[in-house]
């Protein structure tokens, strides 16, 4: 052999036994945020239940009764007229709840457009407003601080707070279209 074939065998020798030496030890855990190290996933781990999923919206607590359901809920009235609304999960709502907590709020609507009843809630929420078509009966949040209930549709950038559902599109006409109303919002019955 040659000096030249010598340097090659050494050299294919010395790859060998580095790649060998790695052979015996554990992978590398993978690391997780900053540096950490990932977690590992034990047998036991593995076939542990899942976490609880929570109870859909609308269904209560097992320990909350109706009675103390009703209370919680968001009630609203059109002039004398009790009406069922199907509120929305949101910050919105939460906040329009919260105004209501100690006093009903009283809001005076105006009809606008020949569709919809508009008034001041004379308070600032949240609001995530996303272009929307309405329906009658809807009830959503303008620019912050007006409510608008709906007998008609429109189409325009809102923050849906909820839907009447115990009357239909006739019903929400008779009730909202001949002339300005006063709605009512308050917590429980």
């Amino acid at each position: 052999m040659n000096g030249k074939q010598k340097q090659t065998v050494l050299a294919v020798a010395l790859c060998l036994a580095l790649l060998l030496a790695g052979c015996g030890k554990a992978p590398a855990q993978e690391s997780g945020a900053a540096g950490t190290p990932a977690a590992e996933v034990t047998p036991a781990a593995a076939t542990a239940a899942p976490e609880p999923t929570p109870a859909p919206a609308g269904e209560r607590e097992e320990n909350e009764t109706p009675e103390e359901e009703e209370k919680e809920m968001l009630q609203m009235k059109i002039g004398d007229t009790a009406v069922t609304v199907e509120w929305e999960e949101n910050e919105s709502v939460k906040a329009l709840a919260e105004l209501c907590e100690e006093t009903p709020l009283v809001i005076e609507m105006s009809m606008y457009g020949g569709f919809e009843q508009v008034g001041s809630i004379g308070a600032s929420l949240p609001r995530s407003d996303v272009q929307t078509t309405t329906a009658a009966g809807d009830i959503v949040l303008y620019a912050g601080n007006q409510i608008v209930v709906f007998y008609g549709s429109n189409s325009w950038a809102y923050t849906r707070l909820g839907h009447i559902t115990d009357k239909n599109a006739a019903e929400m006409a008779e009730l909202l279209g001949q002339g300005d109303v006063r709605l009512s919002l308050s917590i429980g019955g």
